[in-house]
């Protein structure tokens, strides 16, 4: 009897951690698209395209390949955790680029609020 409700207990726990709802941070302009979590990658992008400045040595562009990763905390800022590449000004170009995304509806997990982390890739 002891096993049973033991594996009754873990089942049921098990299936009520699985069935936690979560739902991603929504970028401004995206809260009333059927998947935010699309619109919030097209708004990155765009403000990746629009937001990063190449910095410049000896007149020429620096380029670099970056790993960036960045929470959107429980009250919908961006918190920059890191920027990680081989040129020191194009990580900080990358790092001010991220700072100045938008404050925006945080995710939540059983309709609260909560962090989630982002980690790409960058080639400026």
């Amino acid at each position: 009897m002891k096993k049973f409700l033991m594996i009754t207990c873990f089942f049921f726990g098990g299936l009520a951690v699985s069935q936690a709802q979560q739902t991603s941070p929504v970028w401004p302009g995206c809260e009333d698209t059927e998947d935010k979590a699309k619109c919030f990658n097209e708004k990155l992008s765009a403000h990746v395209r629009e937001h990063y400045e190449y910095p410049m040595k000896d007149n020429e562009y620096i380029r670099a390949q970056v790993k960036v990763s960045f929470d959107v905390n429980e009250k919908g800022v961006v918190v920059v955790k890191s920027v990680e590449g081989p040129e020191p000004l194009v990580n900080e170009a990358a790092r001010k680029m991220l700072e100045k995304i938008p404050n925006m509806q945080p995710g939540t997990l059983n309709g609260e609020p909560d962090s989630r982390n982002f980690s790409t890739t960058y080639k400026f």
